[in-house]
């Protein structure tokens, strides 16, 4: 975790116990940092899963088993390890997960496929297959810790611990959403943020719930941008262990499904925000909205130009009302649009609507609203009901000096 914290960060919530889920840390040594890096999660046996992960095809082992894992509906526990993400190390880096996974499930006599492992960091390394033993080792006999223990353990460029609760009933059950999540830069998802996991004492059967959180992802962690990078190792899984007492959720027809799955998606929505508040030299919060689109999903790709931009973020970081810059970025998105349509405003003032500035445009409230660290930039195409809301944060020069300096 970085020492210097985001102008933009946001207290750790209190999140409560979850019953079935039991978090202890470690520290393994994967880099020479004198802090632990490794967190485990012990989950209840029943505890079903559902997981979303990165499309960047030069992927770690980690996500390859994880995806293929998934599939089987159940885990017994998460090893995340910080500061070596294992990706592009071939078979020795699968074997370093095989090994983690082995060991947990001995440990807990399971099945090593109820065995979920997760690695961010630096690309290019083997993880040690010794320390990353002996850290797990550590952490099997480790007494249990809090959420924001197991969330800073996690972190690399991070520079606050991330973490979110939500609580809803079902029935005659109150549940609780417990999550913590890592991410600062590599962030351009093209399914979910770097590495998120979310908890729940909710019982839900494993294929609703990969179907609440795909649904979920695609408004919120695929609606998020940093820095237009994905990385090779996005993970976002949901773990549900049953312990509440409701009914089991398998469907949208279930009693409560409406409830849980917007529960889930709050949940996620928190998250994927409290990412781009840690971007990496981020000094503003930046909210797109597009409307009038010809679907939902050319909104959000749209949204996904303007805030990838450069020119944009560097406007923005600057605190400078170029219009013209979202106009560009709208245009080589690849999604229809119609120049004479396309009105462009910053916090709810027009600076050009049907293709054209606003006469006697007033750019002092729009200065003003660029001071401020949450921006909002307003885009209408004129050309139908589609619409999305993506968020990023501004280019500045720490992100140029933190990803220069990021091996040393």
């Amino acid at each position: 975790m970085s020492e210097a914290i985001s102008p933009l960060a946001t207290p750790f919530p209190a999140i409560p116990a979850i019953a079935g889920v039991t978090l202890r840390v470690a520290r393994a040594g994967y880099k020479d940092w004198g802090r632990c890096d490794l967190t485990y999660a012990e989950l209840a046996q029943g505890t079903a899963v559902a997981g979303v992960f990165t499309r960047n095809v030069c992927c770690s082992s980690e996500v390859e088993l994880g995806r293929q894992n998934v599939a089987q509906g159940s885990a017994r526990a998460l090893v995340v390890n910080a500061g070596n993400s294992n990706a592009f190390t071939g078979y020795r880096g699968r074997e370093a997960v095989e090994q983690i996974m082995v060991q947990v499930a001995d440990h807990l006599g399971c099945a090593k496929e109820e065995v979920f492992v997760s690695s961010t960091g630096v690309i290019g390394v083997p993880l040690p297959k010794d320390k990353a033993r002996a850290g797990v080792e550590a952490a099997l006999k480790a007494d249990p810790c809090d959420w924001q223990m197991a969330a800073q353990t996690i972190g690399t460029t991070d520079t606050f611990a991330k973490g979110a609760c939500v609580s809803v009933q079902l029935g005659a059950s109150r549940c609780t959403l417990g999550a913590i999540i890592k991410g600062s830069g590599m962030i351009a998802p093209d399914m979910a943020t770097m590495l998120g996991y979310i908890f729940t004492d909710a019982a839900v059967s494993p294929e609703f719930l990969q179907e609440c959180l795909s649904a979920a992802n695609r408004r919120t962690f695929s609606c998020i941008t940093v820095d237009s990078d994905t990385s090779t190792s996005d993970t976002v899984l949901a773990f549900a262990t049953g312990k509440a007492g409701n009914d089991v959720l398998t469907g949208f027809d279930s009693p409560g499904a409406d409830a849980f799955t917007a529960a889930l998606e709050d949940i996620c929505r928190q998250l994927a925000h409290l990412v781009v508040r840690d971007g990496e030299g981020a000094q503003k919060f930046i909210a797109v909205s597009v409307s009038g689109a010809v679907s939902d999903e050319s909104a959000r790709k749209v949204g996904l130009s303007i805030a990838n931009s450069p020119l944009v973020k560097t406007a923005i970081a600057g605190e400078d009302a170029n219009w013209g810059r979202v106009v560009m970025a709208v245009g080589k998105a690849g999604e229809p649009a119609d120049r004479d349509r396309l009105s462009i405003g910053f916090g709810g003032t027009w600076a050009a609507l049907n293709g054209q500035p606003v006469p006697d445009y007033d750019e002092a409230p729009v200065t003003k609203h660029l001071k401020g660290q949450d921006i909002s930039i307003e885009v209408d195409l004129g050309m139908g009901q589609g619409m999305a809301t993506v968020w990023t944060c501004d280019l500045t020069h720490g992100y140029i000096s933190i990803n220069a300096d990021y091996r040393s």
